[in-house]
């Protein structure tokens, strides 16, 4: 059975990193916890300084690791 963290990586390597590479940027896993069910990521590229990094962080990552991990409860960007 996968652990919370291979499951984030393999919906980020499926759906979001794709996505977001399309524009320039990147999304890395800065840490997570199994027991609180959280992760921390932080957003790359192009994605820095954006005027939508907010949106997308919202909008597409954290929507999609929730709705795909239902026992992720928790999705933080790091400044």
């Amino acid at each position: 059975m996968l652990g919370l963290k291979e499951k984030i990586e393999a919906v980020l390597q499926e759906r979001i990193i794709p996505s977001l590479a399309m524009h320039g940027g990147g999304v890395e896993i800065m840490a997570v916890d199994e027991e609180k069910g959280s992760v921390k990521l932080k957003l790359t590229g192009q994605c820095i300084g954006c005027s939508f990094a907010d949106l997308t962080f919202v909008g597409l990552v954290e929507e999609e690791l929730k709705a795909k991990i239902p026992e992720l409860k928790i999705v933080e960007a790091e400044e």
